[in-house]
C-alpha cells in the first residue's frame, strides 16, 4: 500500500501558499456546511506534489476521516484508463483507430439510425457509414445513455433495461450485444454525445487482447505504473479504506446512497466507470500522461500517442457545446474540445473557469476530477464521494488552483 505525500513546499514549485490555503478553506466550508462528506485535493508541479490536503470524513456514520490512502469510486475517470488501453493495442498494430467496429465486434455490423415511430414501430435507416473505433474514443458514435430523457433513443435504452447502462445480472459481453441492437441517435462522426461508448471499448479490449478487462488493465497499465490499489473491486483487507458514497439531497445536504458493487469482483466490468483508485495511484497515471507516456523508466505510450489522445478531435475545432447533442449545449461546455476520453481546453476565453489552452482531464459522477496542464507542468486531482444535484465543485476548483499559479 503506497500513500501520496507532499514532496516540496508550494513556493519551490512556483505556487502561492496563501492562495492554496484559500482553496482549502473554501472546500472545508462545503464540508462544515454538510454539502460534502470530506475531500482530498492534490496539486503537483513538475511531478512533485506541492499541496496535499485531506479534510472531513470518508464515512460520516462511523466518523472515519479522509486520509491520503482513502479509496474512491472514480466512476468516469475510468474512461481515460480505457483510452490508454485501446491506444496500447493500436501501438502494437492489433487494431487501428480507423477500423470499423464490426471488424472486431460483428454485432455492430450495419448500424441503423433512428428516424421516428409509426404507431408502436420504430423507424430506422442505414447509417451513412460504420462506427469506427475512433468514434467510440471521441463519443461521436451515435450511442447514448438512457438516463438523459432528452431523445427518443434514450427511452429505447430505458425500455431495454439500460437506464443505468447495464441490465441487472448481465456481464460486459451480454450488455454490449444489447447496445448493438439499439438504433443510433445520429450518423457516426456527426455529433458529440457522451454515452456508453467506453463500455463498448472495454469489450473491444477483451476481444482483441483475449483477456478479461480487469486482467488486461492489471497486466498492461496498473501493474507497470505501480497502481496497486486500483481495480474493479476492493480486496477484503482494504474494505475499511473505501469512502462511503453519498447523494446530495434536495435541501442541499447529503445522505448515503448505493454505490458500485466493489466489495467483490463485479460481473460487469465497466470501462466507462468501474474503477476504484486512490490519490497515490491516480497521481502516477497523470504523471505518465504528463511525461508523454513514460514513468520511472516504464514506457506505456509513445509521446506522439499521448499527443494524439490529448488533442481536440471534434471537426473544424468545434467544442463540445457547438458539436454536442442538445443535452450538452450548456455554457460549461464552451471552450472545450474533446480528445480520446478527455476534454481539452481549446479556447480559455470561453470557459466558465480560468483554464489554459491544451489542458486536458475528466471528472467522475461522485465528485472526482483531474486535469493535466502541460503549459504549466501542473497536475491536479480532487476526490470526494457525493453524487451532486446542484453542487458545483469543479469551476470553483479550477478558479482557486489558477489563482495559486505564481508563474
Amino acid at each position: 500500500m503506497a500513500q501520496l505525500r507532499q514532496d516540496v513546499e508550494p513556493e519551490e514549485a512556483g505556487l502561492d501558499a496563501t492562495a492554496l490555503e484559500r482553496l482549502d478553506r473554501h472546500f472545508a466550508r462545503h464540508v462544515d456546511a454538510g454539502r460534502l462528506p470530506g475531500y482530498l485535493v492534490a496539486v503537483a508541479r513538475g511531478g512533485r506534489v506541492a499541496h496535499l490536503t485531506t479534510y472531513g470524513l470518508r464515512d460520516v456514520a462511523a466518523g472515519l476521516p479522509v486520509e491520503p490512502d482513502t479509496l474512491w469510486r472514480i466512476y468516469s475517470m475510468t474512461k481515460p484508463v480505457t483510452a490508454v488501453a485501446v491506444l496500447l493495442l493500436a501501438q502494437e498494430g492489433r487494431l487501428s483507430l480507423d477500423d470499423p467496429l464490426e471488424r472486431h465486434l460483428p454485432a455492430f455490423a450495419g448500424p441503423r439510425v433512428y428516424e421516428g415511430t409509426t404507431g408502436e414501430a420504430v423507424r430506422t435507416r442505414p447509417a451513412a457509414g460504420p462506427i469506427l473505433i475512433r468514434h467510440l474514443l471521441t463519443h461521436t458514435a451515435g450511442l447514448t445513455f438512457g438516463f438523459y430523457h432528452r431523445h427518443p433513443v434514450d427511452a429505447l435504452y430505458r425500455e431495454a433495461g439500460l437506464e443505468f447502462s447495464v441490465p441487472p445480472g448481465k456481464d460486459l459481453s451480454e450488455t454490449v450485444e444489447l447496445y448493438a441492437r439499439m438504433p443510433l441517435q445520429f450518423d457516426p462522426g456527426t455529433q458529440w454525445n457522451y454515452s456508453v461508448a467506453s463500455n463498448v471499448l472495454g469489450r473491444l479490449i477483451e476481444v482483441v487482447s483475449g483477456q478479461p478487462l480487469d486482467a488486461f488493465f492489471a497486466a498492461r497499465i496498473l501493474g507497470p505504473l505501480g497502481m496497486r490499489d486500483t481495480g474493479f473491486h476492493v480486496p477484503p483487507g482494504h474494505a475499511g479504506r473505501l469512502a462511503e458514497l453519498y447523494g446530495e439531497t434536495d435541501a442541499g445536504g447529503i445522505e448515503p446512497v448505493p454505490g458500485l458493487p466493489v466489495h467483490g469482483r463485479p460481473r460487469f466490468l465497466s470501462g466507462s466507470g468501474g474503477l476504484v483508485s486512490c490519490a497515490h495511484d491516480f497521481h502516477r497515471f497523470m504523471e505518465m500522461l504528463r511525461r508523454g507516456g513514460e514513468l520511472d523508466g516504464i514506457r506505456l505510450l509513445q509521446p506522439e500517442t499521448v499527443a494524439l489522445m490529448t488533442r481536440n478531435h471534434l471537426p473544424g475545432g468545434a467544442t463540445i457545446r457547438s458539436f454536442g447533442a442538445p443535452v450538452h449545449r450548456e455554457p460549461g461546455n464552451d471552450g472545450l474540445g474533446f480528445g480520446f476520453n478527455v476534454s481539452v481546453v481549446t479556447d480559455p476565453s470561453r470557459t466558465l473557469a480560468p483554464s489554459h489552452r491544451g489542458s486536458y482531464g475528466w471528472t467522475g459522477v461522485a465528485t472526482t476530477a483531474f486535469w493535466v496542464d502541460p503549459a504549466h507542468d501542473l497536475t491536479v486531482q480532487f476526490m470526494s464521494q457525493v453524487r451532486p444535484k446542484a453542487l458545483k465543485v469543479f469551476p470553483e476548483l479550477r478558479r482557486l488552483v489558477h489563482a495559486a499559479l505564481a508563474d
